[in-house]
Order: structure tokens, then C-alpha cells, then sequence
């Protein structure tokens, strides 16, 4: 009995250990500053929620703040912003180019995708869509080695630039987050074995226009 429990307390460990070890391994040492950060084509920004408003909520606006600073800084040249645009009555990627805009970014610089439901979406579509090779990706600092490894193995030389967070990482909402990535690391993982299939379509020149424009 006790052997028993002992197997299947291993198998949990492993199956739980594995992803987060390959999370962790494909994003070590690619974590930086926006001062520190060696520049790059393009900054991926994450969707997040929205107010009913249009207004980013904190966490996103974190993210956002972090790519204006990437691209003030000279660091990248263009944005791309991907969000859950699921529902006409939820729209992410349009409220996060608005900000952007609105903080003075080119309207030619940011460009939206409205179909990146999730992480992995939304790397897939950058390089299958996008044409995405390299890039600096914008997050709080829990989400980023996820992201930052699943950029990588589908293809885009991703570094990450974080934290940019809000609110306070001591608050019940970021651990909350926080914890969330095992499950997510699992999933992810999952996504790449099966080579999961997002929603995708013809290839979109908005990110080449965008790097091209003065």
C-alpha cells in the first residue's frame, strides 16, 4: 500500500515538476530591465482585462507602460498587442492600442491582434501571422518565463522585460496569479506536445509596415 501511494505521489510530482522545469529552462537568463534590454524588432504585450470603459486594469496597464517604455527608450520599434477580442462586447486589443496611441506611440507602430486568447495563441499567431522572429515581451514577472518559453519553442527569439507590477506583489490577487502559473505551465506544455492549432488565417504586413515606417 504504502509502495503504492509512494508511485503515485512520484508520478504527480513529475507530471507537476516537468513543466514548470521546462518553463524555468527555456526562460533562464532571458529576464531583463528596459534599461538593460538589447534592442529588438518588436515588444509583444500581453492581453489582460478591461474595463467595461475601455480602461486597462492595473495589470495591464503595467504591461502597457513597459512596452511605451521599451519603445521611448529606442529599445524596440514597433508594438504588437494581442488580446481577447472574443465578443463584440469585449475588446482587450483595441483598448490596449488606444493607450498606447494615446501615450504617443505612432498609430503605424502598434498593431493589434485580436485573437490571442491565451499565451500560447497569441506566440503562435506572432510568428505564423506576424512574421514575428525576435522579440522583448511585456508582462508581470510570474507570466513571463511562461511566456517567454512558449515564444521560444514555437519559433520567436523571445526575451522578457518585466515586472511592471500592480498592485502590490504582497497582495492576495498576485499570489493568486502567481499560483495560477502551475496550472498554466501544464497546460502549455500539453499545448506544445500536441501542437494545439489556435485560431489563425492569412498573413497580416502590419508588423513589417509598422518597422518600416519612419
Amino acid at each position: 500500500m504504502l509502495r503504492a501511494l509512494a508511485a503515485v505521489l512520484l508520478v504527480v510530482l513529475l507530471v507537476g515538476a516537468g513543466p514548470t522545469g521546462y518553463v524555468v529552462a527555456m526562460s533562464a537568463g532571458r529576464i531583463t530591465t528596459v534599461e538593460q534590454a538589447e534592442p529588438q524588432p518588436v515588444a509583444i504585450v500581453f492581453g489582460a482585462s478591461v474595463y467595461a470603459d475601455g480602461t486597462p486594469s492595473p495589470y495591464l496597464k503595467a504591461r502597457l507602460d513597459l512596452a511605451y517604455d521599451l519603445y521611448a527608450a529606442g529599445r524596440v520599434r514597433a508594438v504588437l498587442v494581442t488580446g481577447d477580442n472574443g465578443t463584440r462586447s469585449y475588446d482587450e486589443t483595441t483598448a490596449m492600442r488606444q493607450y498606447l496611441i494615446g501615450r504617443g506611440i505612432p498609430e503605424v507602430k502598434v498593431v493589434g491582434d485580436y485573437a490571442g486568447f491565451d499565451t500560447y495563441d497569441s506566440c503562435v499567431r506572432a510568428r505564423r501571422i506576424f512574421g514575428i522572429e525576435r522579440a522583448v515581451l511585456t508582462s508581470q514577472s510570474y507570466h513571463l518565463p511562461r511566456a517567454i518559453a512558449v515564444c521560444r519553442s514555437v519559433g520567436v527569439d523571445a526575451w522578457g522585460v518585466g515586472d511592471g507590477f500592480a498592485p502590490p506583489k504582497d497582495s492576495a490577487q498576485w499570489v493568486y496569479y502567481s499560483a495560477r502559473e502551475w496550472p498554466a505551465n501544464l497546460k502549455v506544455v500539453w499545448d506544445l506536445i500536441t501542437q494545439r492549432e489556435p485560431t489563425l488565417g492569412r498573413h497580416e504586413a502590419g508588423i513589417e509596415q509598422a518597422l518600416q515606417a519612419p
